[in-house]
């Protein structure tokens, strides 16, 4: 039987092959089901007819009932705009018109009544409507008037070319649910609906659409952001269950030698009940017989890098080899350094593989990796090469996975023929909301407690006039042995964006600190790798006071002397990446400092983020600040994943919303994996359509 929802929006009546190809360009309408799922993004109260003596702000929406005189083309032998007056029995206000200038000048009448509705602007000290909407007005429209809210939906300049701005759009939207309003079915089951005391799915559409008031607008808004969170949560949440139970995982059930040593005789320092908590969850995985596919949160500094160390350690302790990809080549040889440090003296064999590793050095790994003397590797991209090859890889770790892709992430799992555990790492701490959405279908550990004797680093912020306070502070730590970061946002001058850039930065840093009384480093993202290698090692082992740098120390620089990050234009920065910044310095016993330089010139956002980084050094705060402040969208990494083109739902609001559809779908697949039951199947229906030709989000890990 055929659905009336899947018929082409080309035969929608109104529409056309021109307008279908608009549709399907601008905002991704193909059929009935997709201009149904278009809704309006605010609404208007039309309830009340003004007069135009009544307008006196340009900050709202005016309605007013009049005649249409003195339509004037301006232009000489082109048009360039049109004007007209409006009148009533209070007075005359001016409209203009830009563009459509043909159809304006054909369309209205003199002699016929209009309804108005737009927002005024003044102009030469006189309001004026700027391309008001117009229709002709009808004897009994008073009636209508007074009961009528209007939904405003999201437009673009080829859009409205077409005749479908908003109101051209709530045509279409009228007619489609005539047409139709009797085929809406049902989603959800009744139970559901019952319990959560749900507006029935028809009745939310028409009013999403066509409301009857502001409370039927809210009851429809919060039954659709429902059904979508709870679809997206059940999806997750079965393909999490398939994957286990297709695909095996290796049983790792001894903890033997290799971890008992290194814990006993070479642990650096005691773990954190943090890391002792999640050392355990990721045991449990590792002996269930399912693949593991787990992601860890931790603040900089936490202690992740030790916590996928001990687990690599138990795969070897059960025969298998793992291996460790990192994003960068200086995050990879960082990870390379300090793991060779704690395992120096036990009998384990650790290798480094980058893009610049020499051709013997490469042959070498090769070999060991395929007889198995070569325990661990750690590396960048180049460990997913077709020519590297395991004897045995068991477990995987993946550090700041969003810089890699899906299909370079599956290329390192599919190099042993059991899918060995996957153990997914960040620093960039993710909101509880994001995490159960773009990271639903892993389980999540989090480690949120820090090593002990790490002082909080003081973060601080100073206008640009306190420069010379800044200058005299950088000269004191200097003084103590202390280095320093300077990073900018920009490598050259941007003649769009006033800001102070890395070049210029770099000069001034030496006229302030010359040689050979001081020595500066500089680092940058279109550096030949080699010269970042040096200059990063000369400022690692101390040679240089001070590292001017772009954001390319954002990530994986160790440098326990360094006590201060200066941010230039911290303004500019989102917060994620601050707290990232910051994160490189309070790695050693010494109290360090975060600086945020900032002009006067601060927008309100600008400004907000700037105070939340002096308040707090959480992670998990300063994200959920970051998503309130951005949106999804902004956070790093989410805007690949292709989940969060929500139609409704918003992740930045709609957390509580989010917590309880994942509950509720987090029962029913308890109890009914497979949504077999006949009070599950409007579900699984409903998910088999939603699935149906969509992207598979299994594999996000």
């Amino acid at each position: 039987m055929h659905d009336i929802f899947e018929t082409p929006v080309v035969y929608l009546k109104g529409v056309g092959p021109k307008k279908a190809g608009v549709l399907k360009k601008e905002l991704d309408v193909v059929t009935f089901e997709d201009l149904l799922y278009c809704f309006p993004f605010r609404y208007v109260d039309k309830s009340k007819i003004y007069k135009v003596s009544e307008v006196t702000s340009d900050a709202i929406w005016f309605q007013l009932k009049g005649r249409i005189s003195h339509l004037t083309p301006v232009g000489d032998k082109r048009m360039k705009y049109i004007t007209a007056k409006f009148t009533d029995d209070s007075g005359t206000i001016g409209l203009v018109w830009f563009r459509g200038l043909s159809w304006v000048k054909n369309a209205f009448s003199t002699d016929k009544e209009y309804i108005l509705f737009g927002k005024p602007s003044i102009f030469r000290n006189h309001y004026n409507f700027v391309h008001p909407e117009l229709e002709e007005f009808v004897p009994g429209q008073e009636e209508l008037a007074g009961q009528r809210l209007e939904g405003i939906y999201s437009s673009t300049e080829t859009l409205k070319n077409n005749g479908l701005g908003s109101r051209g759009i709530s045509k279409l939207m009228r007619r489609l649910l005539n047409q139709t309003a009797a085929s809406i079915g049902e989603t959800l089951p009744e139970q559901i609906i019952n319990h959560f005391q749900l507006m029935g799915r028809k009745e939310a559409l028409l009013n999403i659409h066509f409301p009857e008031s502001l409370a039927m607008i809210e009851k429809a808004t919060r039954r659709l952001k429902f059904e979508e969170l709870l679809f997206l949560q059940l999806q997750i949440l079965q393909q999490k269950i398939d994957l286990q139970e297709k695909i095996p995982g290796l049983v790792f059930n001894k903890v033997g030698e290799y971890l008992n040593d290194f814990y006993k005789n070479h642990l650096p320092f005691e773990l954190t009940n943090a890391q002792k908590r999640v050392i355990k969850e990721i045991r449990g995985d590792l002996k269930s017989g399912k693949q593991m596919n787990r992601l860890l949160q931790g603040d900089v500094g936490s202690g992740k890098t030790l916590v996928a160390l001990m687990s690599m350690l138990i795969a070897l302790d059960n025969g298998f080899q793992s291996c460790l990809m990192a994003p960068t080549e200086i995050l990879a040889t960082q990870h390379f350094n300090s793991i060779r440090k704690m395992l120096e003296k036990m009998d384990v064999r650790i290798a480094l593989l980058t893009g610049s590793t020499k051709q013997a050095v490469r042959k070498t790994i090769h070999k060991e990796l395929l007889d198995g003397s070569l325990q661990i590797l750690i590396g960048t991209h180049a460990v997913i090469e077709e020519t590297v090859r395991f004897q045995q890889l068991g477990f995987v770790v993946i550090d700041e996975q969003h810089r890699f892709g899906v299909a370079q992430r599956a290329k390192l799992w599919k190099k042993n023929t059991i899918t060995p555990h996957v153990l997914v790492m960040t620093a960039t701490p993710i909101p509880r909301t994001l995490a159960m959405t773009l990271y639903g279908n892993l389980d999540v550990s989090v480690i949120d407690e820090m090593p002990p004797g790490r002082k909080a680093v003081k973060t601080l912020h100073f206008w640009e006039s306190k420069r010379l306070r800044v200058i005299g502070f950088m000269r004191e730590q200097i003084k103590l042995g202390r280095q320093i970061y300077i990073v900018y946002p920009l490598i050259k001058e941007s003649e769009k964006l006033d800001l102070k850039n890395l070049l210029d930065g770099y000069e001034s840093i030496v006229r302030d600190f010359p040689p050979p009384d001081y020595q500066v480093s500089v680092l940058h993202g279109r550096m030949k790798s080699d010269d970042k290698d040096l200059e990063m090692k000369r400022f690692v082992d101390g040679t240089t006071d001070i590292m001017v740098s772009t954001t390319v120390i954002e990530v994986g620089v160790d440098v326990p002397n360094a006590s201060v990050m200066i941010i230039e234009n911290a303004e500019r920065f989102g917060l994620s990446q601050l707290h990232q910044l910051r994160g490189r310095v309070g790695r050693g016993a010494e109290q360090s400092y975060c600086i945020l330089m900032s002009g006067y010139k601060l927008s309100a956002e600008g400004r907000k983020r700037l105070e939340i980084m002096v308040q707090t050094n959480d992670g998990f705060e300063i994200s959920e600040a970051d998503l309130q402040l951005r949106g999804p969208g902004d956070i790093q990494g989410t805007k690949q994943s292709g989940m969060l083109d929500f139609k409704i739902a918003n992740l930045a609001k709609d957390g509580e919303l989010i917590a309880k559809t994942r509950k509720v779908a987090g029962h029913i697949l308890d109890k009914d994996p497979h949504l077999a039951t006949s009070e599950n199947k409007l579900l699984k229906q409903q998910l088999l359509k939603i699935s149906k030709g969509k992207q598979h989000y299994g594999r996000i890990s």
